[in-house]
């Protein structure tokens, strides 16, 4: 006869449960893995909860030590360099005055086209017998003094007079001549840098490329070119100008791109110099050199024009990128037209057609 349907699940579920694993040997196995894991956490719990609050304690301290600081209502200066306080200018006005009784004459100096790592192998060349003084004019000044009834040294005010611009002092035990020769000797040339004044003109003739070694520019230099505004094209991997090229001109401002430009093509257009303007010896003798006389008479051959029309002469922007005249002598409250008539008043479209809110 045939069996009824739960007699039929239920003995198909004694049969898997006798094929997977005997009742007796799970409830062994089960009982054996209720009991290790209790013994082991009982012996190791102490050893554990002490691991814990150790570890505990050194992360709640490097995130207090590491916790930023509030910076609600704070000014933040966005440059990387400090500030240079009262501190430093007293501290380089007591040098200064300390240095006067070691050495025998001050003479005052200009730099043209300072290079850094050239002017601080001078300064340790003359180490032993001089020592040079660059920074806060002004600071400088007080040092020496500005007047005879602040001066150090008798006669010394005439030199502060000078110390203005690009220029420092220098005190020396060596005599002039003898300075002027190790001056002389670190005149060196260099790359001219974005604002100097171009000494000559420098065009670039239409055709092949070429660089400063005298051959052929690599053709990997043509989109550097061509970014720099030379009208540039590889012609089977030869680099070709086509039409001559004014990189700057004597007398102007060297652009960015022209400065990249010279770099290069190798023309040195800038000579790193420095110039004794005048000089102060014990005794209170003074002297004032030609340098010094001509540089006043370049001030006053220079002419700045009018610092409102040129702000924009030399920051290389072209002009379809300025603003039209008229909007750029506009005065606020008077029409863009320049006329005497006052400006109309804009009729919305609601009150045009009679419409209320």
């Amino acid at each position: 006869p045939a069996r009824p349907r739960d007699d039929v699940a239920a003995a198909r579920a004694r049969t898997r449960r006798a094929v997977t694993q005997p009742p007796r040997a799970a409830h062994r196995a089960a009982r054996r893995c209720r009991s290790r894991p209790r013994r082991r956490s009982l012996a190791r719990r102490p050893r554990a909860a002490e691991s814990e609050r150790r570890r505990n304690t050194v992360l709640r301290r490097r995130h207090s030590e590491k916790m930023p600081k509030s910076r609600r209502d704070k000014v933040i200066a966005l440059t990387q360099t400090k500030k240079k306080g009262r501190e430093w200018k007293s501290g380089l006005i007591d040098t200064v005055r300390e240095a006067l009784d070691e050495y025998d004459s001050v003479y005052a100096f200009r730099t043209e086209n300072l290079r850094n790592n050239t002017f601080k192998e001078l300064k340790s060349d003359l180490a032993e017998s001089s020592r040079f003084f660059m920074g806060s004019n002004k600071v400088l000044q007080v040092a020496l003094g500005k007047g005879p009834e602040d001066e150090q040294r008798e006669g010394l005010h005439q030199l502060s007079a000078h110390v203005r611009g690009h220029a420092g002092i220098v005190m020396t035990n060596l005599r002039k001549e003898d300075l002027e020769k190790a001056l002389e000797k670190y005149k060196v040339s260099d790359y001219a840098r974005t604002g100097s004044l171009a000494p000559e003109t420098i065009v670039i003739e239409e055709g092949p490329v070429h660089g400063p070694h005298g051959g052929l520019m690599e053709h990997t230099m043509e989109p550097t070119l061509r970014k720099n505004g030379m009208p540039t094209k590889l012609n089977r991997g030869v680099i070709e100008l086509l039409a001559d090229h004014v990189v700057c001109r004597e007398g102007e401002h060297v652009s960015p791109q022209a400065a990249i430009l010279l770099r290069l093509f190798g023309h040195e257009l800038a000579t790193f110099s420095i110039d004794l303007l005048c000089g102060w010896r014990e005794g209170g003798e003074f002297e004032e050199y030609d340098a010094a006389l001509e540089g006043d008479d370049d001030d006053d051959d220079v002419d700045i024009g009018d610092v409102e029309r040129d702000r924009f002469a030399f920051d290389n922007v072209s002009k379809s990128m300025m603003l039209p005249p008229e909007l750029m002598n506009a005065v606020p409250g008077q029409p863009l037209g320049g006329g005497d008539a006052p400006a109309k008043k804009r009729t919305s479209t609601r009150k045009k057609a009679g419409t209320k809110l």
